[in-house]
Parts: structure tokens; sequence; C-alpha cells
């Protein structure tokens, strides 16, 4: 049986983007390989063993190009207004938050913000399915 354990996303400013995650969401770095051409740094949260790793290619000058094919990390918390003015204190301009009730019953209730290179970060209530 298989078992996520992280997701790697590539970042221009290794101080900028854990600052970031620092402040919008409380990870903290669990671990940090320096090379000498790039930097891993894995981030964790105390509610989850899933990481984040940060990838710094240390000659890189320009942003990273997105493209159209990235979806979105996502984290669950208890208290989305909560959340959500962390975000705002961190820095960071959240969308409004939705309650998605396509049916009328609620399937979720979240926001979406954008970290220091632009990756979407989807927020969610705790509830239903995502708990």
């Amino acid at each position: 049986m298989a078992k996520l354990i992280h997701s790697m996303i590539r970042v221009l400013d290794e101080k900028r983007s854990v600052a970031f995650y620092e402040a919008a969401f409380g990870l903290s770095v669990k671990d940090k390989l320096d090379f000498e051409s790039f930097c891993l740094i894995y981030m964790v949260s105390d509610q989850s063993v899933f990481e984040l790793e940060l990838t710094i290619n240390k000659e890189r000058t320009e942003p990273y190009d997105l493209g159209d094919g990235y979806g979105h990390l996502a984290l669950v918390v208890d208290d989305l207004e909560a959340a959500r003015e962390q975000v705002i204190a961190a820095g960071a301009e959240p969308r409004d938050i939705v309650d998605f009730r396509p049916a009328g019953t609620r399937v979720a209730r979240f926001f979406f913000v954008a970290d220091p290179d632009g990756y979407q970060i989807e927020v969610i209530e705790k509830g239903g399915r995502f708990s």
C-alpha cells in the first residue's frame, strides 16, 4: 500500500517562501538539504506528517512559469475565518470565502490564496469529507 509523503513546488526566494508558509499556515521547517546548485526544504504542520517540499534552484533569477497544468495545494482548518485573517496578516490577499452547495447540501466551505510564487492554495473548513 502506498503512502503519500510530500508534494514539491519550485520557489524563487527561499526566505520569502518559508516566511509565507510559516506565517500564513503555521508550517515549520522539518528538514533542509543544501546542495551546491539547489536546496530542498521540507515543511510540515503539527497536524500532519505530509510534507511540502520547497525546491530552490540557486542560479534561478526569473519566476517560474506555472503554465496551465498546475492545480492547487489544499489544507484543512478548524476555523476558516481565523485562517483567512491569518493569511491576510501574513501579507497575502485571499479570495472570498465560498460556501459550495451545488445541490443544496454543503460540499465544502473554502477560500483560495496564492503563495509568493503564484501557487494556488485552497484552505478548506474542517467537516464532512475534509476532516
